[in-house]
Order: C-alpha cells, then sequence, then structure tokens
C-alpha cells in the first residue's frame, strides 16, 4: 500500500537508512527498485537534509524512510530546519507495535509529539484502513498552501497487515483551506499606491522560490522599472536592466540594499516573512514606507512589521493579477540615486598575502554556469556566498536561512544533484559546519555523484569568532579550530579528488579544475582566518547604521597558523 501510494504520488525518489521497525517496509521495497531509487545515506539527518536539498532544488516534495527511536530522533534537526524554510518533506518513520507503544521498548520514542512543534502536520497510524488516506493528506498538506515536512510515524504491526487498498483520487481536510486568490480590492489598493509612489522597492522573499514564481517577479519588476532586493532565501532574481538590482538586505546585506529599504516610500514584500534578521530594529526598519505585503500565510501579515495593504494568496495568482495592470512608471531619478549609493559603497573585501575567501566565492560565481546550485553552510561561508555570487536563476541558492542549521550544506547538495543530474552543484562550507555530516562524503563516493565542494577553512567557528572579536574583546572562547584534519586528505582516502590550496596564486588554477572536473572533487582551501562579513548591522540595529569596517585582529594567525601577520 505505502509504495503503491507513493506512485500515485509521482515519487520516484526516497533517502534514509533501514532498521528493525522499519525492516518490512525495506523489504518491500525490493520490489519496487525499478520503479522507485532509493539513497542509502550514513546518518539519518545527512538523508533528510539531502531531501530538503532535493525538494529545495526540484519543487517536489523530499521522501524520507527511517527506523523508529533513534533513527527517527535523527531527524529532528533536520524536520526542524525545512520547516523553518517551508519546505514539503515526508518523512515515514517506523514506530513499535501499537500493543507496545508507551512500555518503553526497545528503540521507541513519542516521535509525533516530539516533532509536532516543527511540523506541518504529523499522524501516528494506528490501522491499516486508515493508511491510504493518511498518505494522500500527508503529500497535500505538504505541497500546498505555505509548504512544510509532515512526518508519517508506521507502526510494525501496521506494516505488515493486509487490506483492500483504495487509494482516494481527491481529499477533503475541514480545517484546512488555504487562501490562493488574493482580494481583488486589496490588490487594487496595491496597484494604486505603486502609481502613486516616487521610490518604490520589492522585496523579494523565499515565496517566490517556492512558489516557482521568480519568472513573474522579473515581469513585474521589468513592466514597472522598480528597483528590487531580496531577502537571504530571494535569490535568483534577474531584471533585464541590471541597474534595478541591488542584492540583499538586512544584517549582513549591502550598505545600497538597506538604504534602498530605509529611504523607500513604498515596499512591495512578495513572499517575506520579515525575519529578525532582515529587520533589525522593527521600529526604524523603512521608516517612511507604506507596506504591501503578499504572502500565503495569513499568520505571517502583520506578525513582524506593520502592514498597510496585506494580501492574503499566492504568489503566483496575486502576480498575474499585478501584471494586469496598465499605467506609465518613472522611477529613474529613484533608480539614479540608488545607483550612486551603490557606487559609493560597494561591496569589497582587502587584498593580501593571505587567501581571500570573498575572491574564491567572486571566482566561482565566474566559473560556473549561470545554472549551477549552489549550497551553502551556515555562517561566514554563508554570508560570503549571498554577498558574493550572483544567483540569476530561481532555486539556484540553497541554505538553512531559518534554523542555521550547520551541517545542513555538503547532505542538501547531494540531494539536489540526484535531483538535478544535468545541473553543477556547488556545495561551499566552512570548516566547522562541514565536520558536522563529514560521514556524507562516503555517500558522494558511494552513488558516484559529481558534486562540487569547497571548504573554507579560516581555523575557527568563523561567525562566532566575529562576534567575538567585535563585540566581546577578542576573547575567542570555543572558537577557534586549530587541530582541523586535512580535509583533501579525508575525501581522497574515501574516493573523492581533492586539492589543498594554502596561497593565493594557487586558486585560480585549483577553481578551473573543480569547474571543468566530471568527478566529484572537493578543495580544501585554507582561508584568511581574521576576515569578517562586512557589512554588518548588529542584531536589533538600524539598517541605516551599518558597521562597514572593522580592523583585521592581528594574532588570530599565529594562534591558529603560528605564522606571522603582513
Amino acid at each position: 500500500m505505502l509504495f503503491e501510494a507513493l506512485l500515485h504520488e509521482k515519487v520516484d525518489t526516497i533517502f534514509g537508512i533501514p532498521g528493525g521497525a522499519i525492516i518490512s517496509v525495506y523489504d518491500e521495497l525490493c520490489d519496487y527498485q525499478d520503479k522507485i531509487r532509493f539513497f542509502l545515506f550514513r546518518h539519518e539527518q545527512g538523508a533528510t537534509h539531502a531531501a530538503d536539498g532535493y525538494a529545495r532544488s526540484t519543487g517536489k516534495p523530499g521522501v524520507v524512510l527511517v527506523t523508529s527511536g533513534p533513527g527517527a530522533t535523527n531527524t529532528v534537526t533536520a524536520i526542524a530546519t525545512a520547516y523553518m524554510d517551508s519546505v514539503p518533506l515526508v518523512v515515514i518513520t517506523g514506530q513499535v507495535p501499537t500493543s507496545m507503544i508507551g512500555t518503553d521498548a526497545f528503540q521507541e520514542a513519542d516521535v509525533t509529539g516530539i516533532t509536532m512543534p516543527i511540523t506541518k502536520h504529523n499522524h501516528l497510524v494506528t490501522s491499516i484502513e486508515e493508511l491510504p488516506r493518511v498518505i494522500k493528506e500527508a503529500f497535500h498538506l505538504a505541497t500546498t498552501g505555505r509548504p512544510g515536512p509532515v512526518l508519517i510515524d508506521l507502526p510494525k504491526d501496521v506494516q505488515i497487515a493486509e487490506g483492500e487498498f483504495n487509494y482516494p483520487n481527491d481529499i477533503d481536510i475541514p480545517s484546512y483551506r488555504p487562501t490562493t486568490r488574493g482580494h481583488p480590492k486589496q490588490i487594487k489598493k496595491a496597484m494604486e499606491l505603486l502609481k502613486n509612489s516616487k521610490k518604490p522597492l520589492v522585496i523579494v522573499g523565499g515565496g517566490a522560490n517556492l512558489s516557482g514564481t521568480m519568472d513573474l517577479v522579473n515581469a513585474f519588476i521589468d513592466k514597472f522599472g522598480i528597483p528590487v532586493v531580496h531577502t537571504l532565501m530571494g535569490h535568483g532574481v534577474n531584471p533585464r536592466d541590471e541597474r534595478l538590482y541591488f542584492g540583499g538586505i538586512g544584517m549582513h546585506g549591502t550598505v545600497y540594499g538597506n538604504y534602498a529599504v530605509t529611504h523607500s516610500d513604498l515596499l512591495i514584500a512578495l513572499g517575506v516573512r520579515f525575519s529578525d534578521r532582515i529587520l533589525g530594529n522593527p521600529k526604524k526598519f523603512a521608516p517612511g514606507a507604506r507596506i504591501v505585503h503578499v504572502d500565503i500565510d495569513p499568520a505571517e501579515i502583520g506578525k513582524n512589521v506593520r502592514v498597510d495593504v496585506p494580501i492574503v494568496g499566492d504568489l503566483k495568482s496575486v502576480l498575474k493579477e499585478f501584471l494586469n495592470f496598465d499605467f506609465e512608471t518613472d522611477f529613474s531619478e529613484w533608480v539614479k540615486e540608488l545607483q550612486g549609493v551603490k557606487e559609493r559603497f560597494p561591496l569589497g573585501y582587502r587584498k593580501g598575502k593571505y587567501i581571500k575567501p570573498q575572491y574564491v566565492v567572486e571566482k566561482a560565481s565566474e566559473l560556473f554556469p549561470d545554472d549551477t546550485v549552489v549550497v551553502a553552510d551556515v555562517g561566514q561561508n554563508q554570508m560570503w556566498v549571498a554577498q558574493f555570487y550572483r544567483f540569476k536563476h530561481p532555486r539556484s541558492f540553497l541554505c538553512s536561512g531559518g534554523l542555521g542549521t550547520m551541517g545542513f550544506a555538503l547532505p542538501a547538495g547531494i540531494g539536489a544533484k540526484i535531483g538535478n543530474p544535468n545541473r553543477e552543484v556547488l556545495v561551499i562550507a566552512g570548516d566547522g559546519g562541514f565536520q558536522m555530516n563529514i560521514q556524507e562524503l562516503m555517500t558522494i563516493n558511494r552513488y558516484k555523484l559529481p558534486v562540487k565542494v569547497i571548504i573554507l577553512d579560516n581555523n575557527a567557528l568563523g561567525m562566532v569568532r566575529q562576534w567575538q572579536q567585535l563585540f566581546f574583546k577578542c576573547r575567542y572562547s570555543a572558537t577557534l579550530l586549530d587541530d582541523n584534519p586535512d580535509f583533501a586528505g579525508i575525501a581522497r582516502v574515501v574516493g573523492i579528488n581533492a586539492r589543498r590550496v594554502e596561497k593565493p596564486e594557487e586558486v585560480d588554477a585549483a577553481l578551473e579544475e573543480l569547474a571543468n572536473s566530471k568527478s566529484p572533487t572537493l578543495l580544501h582551501v585554507l582561508v584568511d582566518p581574521r576576515e569578517n562579513v562586512l557589512p554588518m548591522v548588529p542584531s536589533g540595529g538600524n539598517l541605516a547604521e551599518p558597521l562597514t569596517d572593522a580592523p583585521l585582529d592581528s594574532g588570530i594567525v599565529e594562534k591558529i597558523r603560528g605564522g606571522s601577520d603582513e
């Protein structure tokens, strides 16, 4: 029943690890290997992150199959990662027989109770009769409205039960009726505000990627000539006129992007949840702007910022309505003003005798194809990718935005490659996060997946070290990783091409080799450990007052690598 239902839902790929409480399902999987691909991972967290990367990059739900107890609890961090970023997953966990639930049986855990706060819905299946409906509901809930993870807990006795398979064609959940069409009056109000605006700005969020509407976003920007910025999850905006593009906003946004927010008179937010990392100080966010907020989830509208025109609905539907309006606009003076700020405060970094992580990212952006899927980990590496890699296609930049999960990048990159075999997949991670799921290098080798990996090794938990330098008087408590292994050597041992890069003059050739490789390849790049991510708006700060410079801590190189500073 389970596998026939998965085929009804057009599932052709599953990620997971078997175990005693799911062994009957894995036995049945043998009979479906010609219809459903299964990928064995080395850890359940890795398998679930891989399903997440698969879902983010393809738009299809990722499916995970694991055992009970520790197998199920190992998925929790990855489920929470998907939940925070609204990623559709269906996680199927084995469970002890229904007669033994609550007896502290071997490898028993209340996974539905554990995951209730981090799933869109979950369900403990107690009878074979309800199984087809539960599976149909799971996929419907995971993929409609605001997407998210759904968990199905499947006891052993239900797994081996027999019954008649009647898979429902439709589903009816009375309490679940997501609004998909924006209210016509609200849409008209929004367009009236645009018509009378002098300094409008579009903010694009992750919802534009999740809903597959980036082409409509670009069409809207192009039609009315509106400047555009994006959140961390909203990369992929590509207006015909590049002068309309002003990069990311928020804590590590561009100076000119944050300036645009601060000095606009109208914000049109598309699929944005206005997180604290975007707002800074909510009381000083866009002080002179009216705000139009379009989102599928009514709970997000007005939650963190005041909203003048709320529009609840599917972004695709609302944008099509926006594009039906015809009126002349001329925001050239506003664009000119923003371009002037961009010229005065460009993104940049100091040159020097050590490899600069920003340069590595910039060069990779030049060498890899435009449609490459880039998967960043969390921390400084993530922000450097967000700042210095130019993404021109939707679903091209994957990272853990809401939860900030270190260890996300490597397994999520594997999932992205499985889902996109004809696109390049580039994983960029820091040395700290990379070690949290390093075991999945074996998964890359097992399936000979040509994933490309760059480790930006600054011998530190870099973002925390940066905060310690800037706000804690350089007291580096538990952040310096001066005992890192040779990651290139580890990769070679498990069968992956790898190279260690230590000097600036080696970077270009190494990146060209990586970009041209047809096999899984890893670069271990020793970057300047003193570098910080700038500009930076301190937590709760004013977007109009970013920190744009900070002295390099001259003692870090000697502490970590025993070398002298320049």
